[in-house]
């Protein structure tokens, strides 16, 4: 049998690496607009504003599930390898929403509006995945 397909991971730019770097710490920051209201995704540009200087918070990692779809085939042969999986869109605590994958349950028990909560998956030493789990 053939190896999987090397993993498809996110690369960090300098806007995004206080959000990775936190998640390897299994811990969720959002960034802050002006006005101190928390967003996603983080960016170099606050939405509303030219300011490139981005505070943050810490978020609670709870939320509830906004939407979802079953990726049963695999957009690419490294995503093939994984499915069936669960991408949602989480809607967090704190406002924003985020899209990310559903673990932690069967697929047929996925709900809109089910309460989640935020899982760390560490997969090598640079990249650690937010995800989320039933409450």
């Amino acid at each position: 049998m053939a190896d999987s397909p090397p993993r498809i991971l996110p690369k960090p730019t300098p806007a995004t690496a206080p959000f990775w770097e936190a998640a390897r710490e299994h811990r969720l920051l959002l960034p802050l607009t002006a006005d101190g209201e928390p967003y996603f995704y983080p960016r170099a540009f606050s939405p509303g504003s030219l300011d490139p200087e981005t505070e943050w918070v810490e978020g609670s990692g709870r939320g509830v599930l906004y939407s979802y779809t079953v990726d049963r085939r695999g957009t690419s042969p490294a995503f093939a390898a994984r499915a069936p999986y669960v991408i949602g869109i989480v809607e967090l605590e704190e406002g924003p929403r985020l899209t990310t994958n559903i673990v932690g349950c069967a697929i047929e028990d996925v709900r809109i509006g089910m309460a989640v909560e935020a899982v760390y998956e560490d997969v090598d030493g640079e990249v650690t995945l937010v995800l989320f789990r039933p409450a």
